[in-house]
C-alpha cells in the first residue's frame, strides 16, 4: 500500500500534469511551453554523473551503517572498521573504501518504505513513484517518469557521437523479472532512452557485437552500403510514420558509432594501462566502472553502472547464506572498483566534476532470519554520493541502533534523487516534456542541503 507521501507526490503531479496539459494551456501555449525547455538552474557544478546501483538491495549493516552493539539476532558477522575519517566507521568488508572515506558522504537514513523491487527500482533511478499497475512488479512502462539518465538525455542532448546517457553492463532485473521499471526515458519517448548495453555475453570493455561491422565486409565497403541506405530512405521520407523516424535517427545513431572512431572509442579499454585495469577488477562490474570513466571523460554527462559480476542475478537480494555471500561473490569487487573509480577520478582532477552516486532499492531486514539471510527493507537504508560539489568525509542522518528505522535527518528517496539532479544543475521546477508535449516535473523532493560543501 502506498504511503502518504507517495499518495500527495502521486496526486501533486497528476494535478500538475493535468493542469498544465489540457486544462490550463491550449495545444499553441503547451507546444511554446516545450519550446521554451523550462530549466530552473541550481548552483550545481557536477558535469557528469556515474550512478553505481547494486541491484538487489545491499545490507546497509555490512556495508555502511554497521551496529557492533546490536543483539546478535540483528548484529552479523562482520566488525565496523575505522576510516580516513576521524570518528566514522564501515564495515569491514570495504576496507578500500575506508581508507577512501574522505572523498565521499554517507547518507544513513534514505528510505521510501516499500519493500517491493520494482517500486524501489524505480524510486532510485527516478526519483518518482512509478504509475499505478493492475497487478504485480512494475516493468519498464512509457507511462513512468523517466529515469535520470532519460531526463539528462531530454536536459542536455546529445554531443560528439556519443549519447548523453549510458546504461551497462546489464539490466536491472531478476530471474523472475526482466527489467524493473524506471530504467528507461519513460513518457519522455524512445528517442531520449539512454543507450542501454546488457548483452550477458558481453564483456564490457569490448565494441559491443551489435557495433561491430561483419567481418567480412571492409570499413570502406561498410561505408558504401550505409550511402546506399541513406539514398534509397530519402525517397520515402515523406511517407515515414513517427515510429519508423524514431526508428531511422536511431539507426543513424548506430551508423554514425561504427563509423566514428571517435565515439565508439570511448567503451573501449585496449588502450588502458592494464594495471589500470587490474586496479579496478577484471570483472564486468569493475571493467564496466572503468568504462564509465572513460565516458565521462569523452562529455556523458549520465552513465548508470548496474551490478554484475558473474550473471545479473546473482545480486545482493541475499535471503540465504547473506553473510558468505557478502564476504565471498558481493563485496570484494565493489570494494575495489568503487574506491579506485573515486581515487582515478580523483588523480585526473575530475572528481570535482563527477557526482559518483550508490545505491540499490532498499536495504536489508534488522532480523536475521532462519536462513542467515536478511530480507526486503524500505524503512531505512544507505547511500552514497562523492564529486561534483559533495562534501566529503561526513555521515549524513542516522538510523537508529538495529538499523531499522531513521532517527536523524531523514532523507526519502525522492530528496537523494533531487540532490543528484542539483548537483547537475537542475533545481526543482525544472520541467521535462512528454511525447505529447506536455510540462512534466522533473522531480518533487528537495536537494539535501548539508550533503554539499
Amino acid at each position: 500500500m502506498a504511503s502518504s507521501r507517495q499518495r500527495h507526490m502521486r496526486r501533486r503531479t497528476l494535478l500538475q500534469a493535468g493542469c498544465l496539459g489540457g486544462f490550463g494551456l491550449a495545444l499553441p501555449e503547451l507546444l511554446a511551453a516545450r519550446d521554451k525547455r523550462q530549466v530552473v538552474p541550481s548552483n550545481g557544478k557536477a558535469k557528469s554523473c556515474i550512478l553505481l546501483f547494486a541491484t538487489g538491495g545491499p545490507a546497509q549493516q555490512e556495508t555502511f551503517d554497521p551496529k557492533p552493539d546490536a543483539d546478535t539476532a540483528v548484529r552479523g558477522e562482520y566488525d565496523p572498521i575505522d576510516t580516513s575519517v576521524t570518528g566514522m566507521q564501515i564495515c569491514e568488508l570495504l576496507p578500500r573504501m575506508a581508507q577512501n572515506a574522505h572523498r565521499y558522504s554517507v547518507i544513513r537514513s534514505t528510505y521510501h518504505k516499500s519493500g517491493t523491487h520494482g517500486i524501489g527500482v524505480h524510486y532510485n533511478m527516478t526519483g518518482l513513484p512509478n504509475a499505478p499497475r493492475q497487478s504485480g512488479e512494475p516493468q519498464v512502462s512509457r507511462r513512468d517518469p523517466p529515469s535520470v539518465g532519460g531526463a539528462i538525455r531530454q536536459l542536455r542532448g546529445d554531443h560528439n557521437g556519443l549519447p548523453a546517457a549510458v546504461h551497462l553492463p546489464a539490466r536491472i532485473g531478476d530471474q523472475n523479472n526482466f527489467r524493473w521499471g524506471g530504467q528507461h526515458a519513460g513518457y519522455l519517448g524512445p528517442k531520449y532512452d539512454p543507450l542501454t548495453l546488457i548483452d550477458e555475453k558481453w564483456n564490457p570493455g569490448t565494441l559491443p557485437p551489435a557495433f561491430t561491422p561483419h567481418q567480412d565486409i571492409s570499413q570502406d565497403r561498410f561505408s558504401d552500403r550505409a550511402g546506399l541506405l541513406g539514398q534509397l530512405e530519402q525517397h520515402t521520407s515523406n511517407t515515414l510514420s513517427d515510429d519508423t523516424e524514431i526508428y531511422r535517427r536511431a539507426q543513424q545513431r548506430a551508423l554514425g558509432v561504427l563509423e566514428s572512431s571517435s565515439a565508439w572509442s570511448a567503451f573501449l579499454l585496449e588502450k588502458e594501462n592494464p594495471a589500470t585495469i587490474e586496479r579496478y577488477g577484471d570483472n564486468k562490474f569493475g571493467r564496466s566502472c572503468l568504462v564509465a570513466r572513460r565516458l565521462v571523460e569523452a562529455g556523458v554527462p549520465l552513465v548508470t553502472v548496474p551490478w554484475m559480476y558473474l550473471v545479473s542475478t546473482k545480486n545482493f537480494d541475499t535471503h540465504l547464506n547473506h553473510f558468505k555471500l557478502m564476504k565471498n561473490l558481493l563485496m570484494p569487487p565493489v570494494d575495489q572498483a568503487f574506491s579506485a573509480l573515486l581515487e582515478d577520478l580523483d588523480d585526473r582532477g575530475l572528481l570535482d566534476e563527477t557526482l559518483v552516486a550508490w545505491t540499490g532499492e532498499f536495504g536489508r531486514t534488522p532480523k536475521i532470519n532462519k536462513n542467515a539471510g536478511r530480507d526486503h527493507w524500505g524503512n531505512v537504508y544507505s547511500t552514497v554520493l562523492a564529486g561534483g560539489g559533495i562534501r566529503g568525509g561526513q555521515v549524513y542522518g542516522a538510523s537508529d541502533k538495529i538499523a531499522g528505522e531513521p532517527v536523524d535527518k531523514p532523507v526519502h528517496t525522492a530528496d537523494f534523487v533531487t540532490s543528484i539532479y542539483h548537483a547537475l544543475g537542475y533545481a526543482p521546477g525544472t520541467m521535462v516534456y512528454d511525447t505529447a508535449g506536455r510540462p512534466r516535473p522533473l522531480v518533487e523532493g528537495k536537494r539535501v542541503r548539508g550533503l554539499f560543501a
